[in-house]
């Protein structure tokens, strides 16, 4: 388990934001948790909503910056990875999640 950082901004400088989580796959939930809560305030009248992967990342690169801080325990310091190392990490998730509910 490596400690992960997400940075998200989505538009205005203002908008930035981070959270923490214990793992690269915590850290792609909490994405993909990100973009659930930006369809339940664009379609607040639609009490259960389905999307595909490529919704979510045609989301993610609409972002202004998402980029993600893995903790290296050899070096004792965060390494920065950007849009396309998360889409594929979400992509691994995605796919084992499905893999197990079939």
């Amino acid at each position: 388990m490596s400690h992960c950082i997400v940075l998200v901004q989505t538009g205005k400088p203002d908008s930035r934001t981070y959270s923490d989580f214990e793992s690269v796959n915590e850290a792609m939930e909490g994405v993909c948790h990100i973009y659930e809560q930006h369809l339940k305030r664009t379609n607040p009248d639609i009490p259960s909503i389905t999307y595909d992967i490529s919704q979510l990342f045609d989301f993610i690169d609409q972002l202004t910056d998402l980029s993600c801080l893995v903790y290296q325990r050899n070096t004792n310091t965060y390494a920065p990875y950007d849009k396309e190392w998360i889409k594929e990490k979400i992509y691994i998730l995605l796919r084992g999640v499905a893999n197990k509910t079939s």
